[in-house]
């Protein structure tokens, strides 16, 4: 089951349970969608892979046990080890190979 992140690791915008601004790689890094865009190209800064949309995790418990309810997101605020030179650095080296070929 995801983490479900509470921000965004860049610039720290709250990144609820519903928006569909998040994104995640592999490892549920979490981002928002500008950062992914314009600071990121799509490169994770802790390990180098891709981003895609976070999936929104139901409010309503359509099957037993399985909503936001029963099975809350995180509230630990996640900060990038990071500044955002290292950041651009980093993704400007691996923006130009695609997720899959990293």
């Amino acid at each position: 089951m995801l983490e479900i992140r509470p921000n965004c690791e860049a610039c720290y915008k709250d990144l609820p349970a519903e928006s569909v601004d998040a994104y995640i790689c592999s490892y549920e890094c979490t981002f928002c969608k500008d950062c992914v865009t314009d600071l990121l190209h799509n490169v994770c800064p802790n390990c180098g892979g891709g981003f895609q949309p976070r999936p929104v995790r139901p409010k309503n418990q359509h099957r037993p046990g399985v909503s936001l309810q029963q099975q809350p997101v995180s509230t630990k605020t996640i900060r990038s080890k990071y500044d955002r030179d290292q950041i651009a650095q980093f993704a400007e080296t691996l923006k130009h190979i695609q997720p899959e070929d990293r």
